[in-house]
C-alpha cells in the first residue's frame, strides 16, 4: 500500500485525469450498450417454476404480465353509450402510442369478463412491446397522460402494473442526493472543514457512479434485476463514504502529528487503507456468498452490488491519495493549521471527550452494562419470532399513486383476489387426463377461498406438444394475505392430487402470486444454511486476524444477535405496521421474501468492518503491553468516534432511501439503518468492550499447536513501518 499511495500522490494529476477519462468513457459506453434489466423470477423445482416453464414453451403470450387501464363510474354503468364511446376512443389513441403492442378492450367481442358484475368498473389490458424495465419513461408517461385525459366528473380513470409503477418511483439520484446531503452535514460537523468534508463525498460518488455505469455491460452478460441500481447506490454510498472517512481521518491525524502531506498520505493508506481493503473484501465476499443460493433473481442483485463496493474501494485507495496531493494541509481546518504552526505537532493520545470518558466507565460496571446491552438487543429482537416472509402488493403503494388507486378500483369491482390471480396450468396427453382436468376445473369452484374460476381455450404453438390449458383461479383474499398462501398450499397438496391420482396428468399452480409465495418458501428454507456459511466464514477470518478463539466466537454470536434485532425492527415496522403509515408505505404486510439474505450479507460485512476497526486497535495495544484492560480501553477510546460517525453517515444514507415510496427499498433502508445503529451504538460501544473486560486475558487465548499451524493475516503493518503511530481517533 505504501508504494501505491506514494505513486498516486506524486502523480496526482495523472490519477485524477485517468479517473475523469474513465468516468466519461463508461458514461459513453453505458449509453451505447444500454442496460437490459431482467426481473423474471424463475424457481426451478417449484410448482410455479414448472407452470412458468410450460407456459413459456407452449403459450408464451401468457408467460409474462401486462399493465391495466381501469375506470369506474359513480353513476350508471361503464357500458352506457356515452362512457363506452369516450373510453373506446381513448383506448384507440393508446393503441397507437409508441411501444404499445396492443390493447384488449372490454368493449371488444369476448371482453365482457373485463366488466365487473355491478357494471361500474372495467379494465383494459395494455401490452407493451418490451419488458417494463426496458421501456422509456417518456413512452409510459404518454400512455398515462392519454388514459387519464379521459376522466371526467363521475368517471375515474387510473392505471396499474409494473411499467406504470416504474414512473411513480422517485429516481435513485434524488434519494442519493438526500443521503449525500445528510452525510455532508455529519462530516462537516466532524471535520470542521469544507474540503475535508468534500473528500469522502467525492470519492464515494465517483466509486458509485463507476459501479452503476458498469451495470450496462454486465446486464448483457447476466440477468441484472431492475432494482440493482437502487440497491447498488444505497450500499455503495454507505460504505463508500465510510471507507473514505477512515482514510481521511488517518491522514488528518498524521498531519497533526507533524508528518508532511506525502508521509501522511502514505501512512493513511498503509494503515486505514489496508483496513478498508479488508472491510471491502468482507462485504464483497458476503454479497457473492449469495450466489450459493442458486437463485438468479438474487444473483442479479448481489453481483452488481459487489461490483459497486469494489469500485468504491478502488476509488478510496487511488483517488484519495491523489486528492491529498492537491489539497495538502488544507484538509485541516484553519484553526487546526494555526494550532499546528503555533503549538507544534500534536502527539497526544485521545484522553478526553465523551467517548474517552465512556470507555473509562465501561470497566467500572461491566456486568451491569453487558446485561443492559443484551437486554436491549433481546427486546428489539423479540418480534423476529413472528416474522413472515412474503411480498407486498400495490395496495401498499403511496395513496396518491395511480397503481394504488387502480388496485383499489379493481378490488372493489372484482374482489381483492382479482389483483393476484392463480394460474392452474396443465397439458393433458390423453382422454383420461382431459377428463380428470375437467373434473378438477369443476371442483375448483367449490374450494373454500376461491371466488371465481375462469377457463380459457386450450392453446399451444407448433412443435410444443399437446395443447396447454390455463385455468385462472381468483382467490377471495388479497395476494399478500396468509389466507392466499394457505389456498395455494391446499390446492397443491389436497385438491389437485385428489383429481389427478392414477393419471399421467401434471397440474401446476403458477402466476405471479404463486411464484412470489414459492420464492418466500425457498429463501426461508435456504436461510439457515446461508447463516451458517457467513457465521463460519467470519469466525475463521477473525481467528486468523486476531489469533484468538473467544473474540471470533463473541463476534459470531453478536452478529447473529444484530441480525435478529434488525429483522425484529422490520417485523414491527412493516409486518405489524407500526411505522408504515408515518412514511406513507401502506398497511401492514409481510416482509419481502428476498430481503433476509441480502440484508444479512450487507450487515455481516459491515459488522465485520466495525469489529475489525475496534479489535485491531485492541490487538495492537495487547501486542505491546499484554494488559487486557488497557488494550480494551485504548481500542474503544481510539475508535469509538470514528465508528459512531461512520455509523451515523450510513444511517442517514440508508434512511434517505425510505422516502422513495417503494416499499421493498424502504425495507432495505430501515433494515440496514436499524442494524447499523444497533451494531455501532449498542454492540461495539457497550456489549463488546464490557464482555472483553469481563473475560480478561482469555480474550487472546489460542492453543499453541493451532497458532503454529494457522497462517498470519496482518490487517495493519508492523509498527516499524509506521513513522508515527496515528490512532483512529482523529475526528476533530
Amino acid at each position: 500500500m505504501s508504494a501505491l499511495a506514494r505513486w498516486c500522490y506524486q502523480h496526482r494529476f495523472v490519477v485524477i485525469t485517468v479517473w475523469i477519462g474513465l468516468l466519461i468513457g463508461l458514461a459513453v459506453m453505458s449509453q451505447a450498450v444500454k442496460t437490459t434489466y431482467d426481473n423474471s423470477l424463475t424457481l426451478p423445482g417449484t410448482g410455479s417454476g414448472s407452470a412458468q416453464k410450460l407456459l413459456q414453451r407452449s403459450v408464451p403470450a401468457q408467460a409474462g404480465d401486462a399493465d391495466q387501464i381501469v375506470w369506474r363510474t359513480s353513476r350508471g354503468s361503464v357500458t352506457d353509450p356515452a362512457i363506452e364511446q369516450r373510453m373506446s376512443a381513448m383506448l384507440v389513441r393508446v393503441s397507437h402510442l409508441p411501444e404499445v403492442a396492443s390493447v384488449a378492450s372490454p368493449y371488444s367481442p369476448g371482453g365482457k369478463v373485463q366488466v365487473s358484475a355491478d357494471g361500474r368498473t372495467a379494465y383494459a389490458t395494455v401490452n407493451f412491446t418490451k419488458a417494463a424495465d426496458d421501456l422509456d419513461r417518456a413512452d409510459i408517461k404518454r400512455v398515462i397522460a392519454t388514459a387519464t385525459a379521459a376522466h371526467e366528473p363521475g368517471l375515474a380513470v387510473e392505471l396499474g402494473g409494473k411499467a406504470i409503477s416504474n414512473t411513480e418511483q422517485a429516481p435513485p439520484s434524488t434519494m442519493s442526493a438526500i443521503g449525500i446531503g445528510a452525510a455532508a452535514v455529519i462530516l462537516l460537523i466532524a471535520f470542521g472543514s469544507l474540503l475535508a468534508m468534500a473528500l469522502p463525498i467525492v470519492t464515494a460518488v465517483v466509486g458509485v457512479s463507476m459501479g452503476l455505469m458498469l451495470m450496462a455491460p454486465l446486464s448483457h452478460l447476466m440477468s441484472v434485476n431492475g432494482i440493482a441500481p437502487i440497491l447498488g447506490a444505497l450500499i455503495g454510498l454507505g460504505v463508500g463514504v465510510d471507507y473514505a472517512l477512515f482514510i481521511v481521518t488517518r491522514y488528518r491525524r498524521a498531519l497533526q502529528s507533524g508528518l508532511d502531506p506525502q508521509q501522511s498520505a502514505v501512512q493513511a493508506l498503509n494503515t486505514s487503507g489496508r483496513a478498508v481493503l479488508f472491510a471491502g473484501g468482507t462485504v464483497c465476499i458476503a454479497l457473492l456468498g449469495l450466489l450459493t443460493l442458486d437463485l438468479s433473481f438474487i444473483d442479479g442483485l448481489a453481483v452488481p452490488a459487489a461490483i459497486t463496493v469494489v469500485c468504491t474501494v478502488v476509488a478510496a485507495v487511488t483517488l484519495l491519495p491523489a486528492l491529498f496531493g492537491v489539497l495538502g494541509l488544507r484538509v485541516l481546518s484553519r484553526r487546526q493549521r494555526r494550532r499546528s504552526r503555533t503549538a507544534g505537532p500534536d502527539h497526544a493520545e485521545s484522553g478526553s471527550g465523551i467517548w474517552a470518558r465512556w470507555s473509562r466507565t465501561v470497566p467500572r460496571f461491566p456486568v451491569v452494562l453487558a446485561a443492559a446491552g443484551l437486554a436491549v438487543m433481546v427486546v428489539v429482537s423479540a418480534p423476529v419470532l413472528h416474522l413472515r416472509l412474503g411480498f407486498d402488493d400495490a395496495s401498499n403503494d403511496p395513496t396518491s399513486t395511480h397503481t394504488h388507486k387502480s388496485y383499489g378500483m379493481l378490488a372493489k369491482g372484482f374482489g381483492p383476489g382479482f389483483n393476484g390471480p392463480l394460474l392452474v396450468v396443465a397439458q393433458p396427453h390423453s382422454a383420461a387426463d382431459r377428463a380428470a382436468l375437467e373434473q378438477l376445473q369443476h371442483a375448483l369452484t367449490a374450494v373454500p377461498g376461491v371466488a371465481a374460476v375462469q377457463t380459457g381455450p386450450a392453446q399451444t404453438r407448433p412443435g410444443a406438444g399437446p395443447a396447454v390449458e390455463v385455468t385462472q383461479v381468483l382467490p377471495t383474499t388479497a395476494p399478500e394475505t396468509p389466507a392466499t398462501s394457505s389456498l395455494i398450499t391446499h390446492l397443491r397438496s389436497t385438491v389437485i392430487p385428489r383429481y389427478t391420482h392414477g393419471t399421467t396428468l401434471r397440474v401446476y399452480v403458477g402466476g405471479l402470486t404463486a411464484t412470489l409465495d414459492d420464492f418466500a418458501s425457498v429463501t426461508s428454507a435456504k436461510l439457515p444454511w446461508f447463516l451458517a456459511t457467513i457465521v463460519g466464514f467470519s469466525f475463521l477470518l477473525l481467528v486468523l486476524a486476531f489469533r484468538s478463539l473467544l473474540i471470533p466466537a463473541l463476534t459470531a454470536v453478536l452478529n447473529l444477535l444484530a441480525a435478529a434485532a434488525s429483522f425484529g425492527v422490520l417485523t414491527a415496522f412493516f409486518q405489524w405496521g407500526w411505522g408504515t403509515s408515518v412514511f406513507g408505505l401502506g398497511s401492514a404486510s409481510p416482509v419481502e421474501g428476498y430481503l433476509p439474505e441480502l440484508v444479512l450479507a450487507v450487515l455481516f460485512g459491515l459488522s465485520m468492518d466495525y469489529q475489525v476497526f475496534l479489535v485491531s486497535r485492541m490487538a495492537e495495544e495487547w501486542s505491546h503491553t499484554r494488559d487486557n484492560t488497557r488494550s480494551v480501553l485504548a481500542g474503544q477510546t481510539d475508535t469509538a468516534r470514528v465508528i459512531t460517525a461512520a455509523a451515523a453517515i450510513m444511517i442517514a444514507v440508508f434512511t434517505a432511501f425510505v422516502f422513495m415510496g417503494q416499499r421493498s427499498i424502504a425495507e432495505f433502508g430501515i433494515g440496514l439503518a436499524a442494524g447499523v445503529a444497533l451494531d455501532a451504538f449498542i454492540l461495539r460501544t457497550v456489549l463488546v468492550p464490557a464482555v472483553m473486560h469481563l473475560c480478561g486475558q482469555a480474550n487472546w487465548w489460542l492453543p499453541r499447536w493451532l497458532d503454529r499451524r494457522l497462517p498470519h493475516l496482518a490487517i495493519e503493518p508492523a509498527m516499524e513501518e509506521q513513522p508515527v503511530r496515528a490512532p483512529e481517533s482523529a475526528l476533530v
